[in-house]
């Protein structure tokens, strides 16, 4: 809660409240308009029944099908849930012009790809496609024991920020497509590997010698503008 109420949001989406865990303490936040998304119908009934001031708050709808819910910028936090992470982050860069911040818990090993750094073995196309757009902080650990059930799995906060420094690019879709083919095959030597979208004069610059976990973001930014 703390991480939230530090960014003085005053637009803020709850995405997947479930059983209402933060929802209670989201909804009481002074001067924010709140609301929240959930796809589950039992799930949004249990919510209607304890938390009567969530309607005309609470969406019944899945998330990654949904319209901004704020025509102003907004914020966006929850609980993700797990077996989605990746798809939420994508719509989270989808989104990325309306987002002021975000503050979400997910699976640990996921929290920590979005945060790797460049040269680290969890470091892939997550993570440069989110620090690309967001200045990304891994804030702490959430213990299996700290839920009921506990899950069989550890969890982990992170934040993103709108990155202060966006690296210049030919375009984002050659960003994406560069990223994802450089790490589909992220064992190969880059040369190799991304062999199809560039001329085979400029494969010989040092550069490609590397393997992709090896670039920064910026590296792969900069790659963009000499794609064919």
């Amino acid at each position: 809660m703390a991480a939230i109420q530090a960014q003085g949001p005053q637009r803020l989406l709850e995405v997947g409240p479930g059983a209402g865990a933060i929802t209670r303490y989201l909804m009481e936040l002074d001067g924010v308009e709140f609301k929240a998304i959930e796809v589950d119908q039992e799930k949004v009934e249990y919510l209607l029944n304890h938390f009567p001031a969530l309607k005309d708050k609470l969406m019944m709808q899945d998330f990654l099908e949904a319209a901004p819910p704020f025509d102003q910028p907004f914020m966006l936090a929850g609980n993700f849930p797990y077996n989605i992470s990746s798809q939420i982050l994508f719509r989270v860069l989808e989104w990325k012009n309306q987002i002021t911040c975000v503050v979400g818990m997910f699976q640990k090993e996921v929290a920590q790809r979005v945060a790797a750094p460049c040269g680290s073995k969890t470091y892939g196309i997550l993570s440069v496609l989110v620090q690309a757009f967001f200045d990304v902080t891994y804030l702490f650990d959430v213990h299996e024991q700290c839920f009921q059930p506990p899950p069989k799995v550890k969890s982990g906060v992170i934040r993103l920020l709108p990155a202060k420094n966006i690296p210049a690019m030919q375009s984002e879709a050659r960003f994406i497509l560069l990223v994802k083919t450089s790490f589909n095959q992220r064992r190969k030597m880059l040369r190799n590997a991304v062999k199809g979208l560039f001329d085979e004069a400029f494969l010989q610059d040092p550069i490609f010698s590397k393997r992709a976990e090896q670039l920064s973001v910026a590296d792969f930014a900069a790659l963009t503008f000499q794609m064919k």
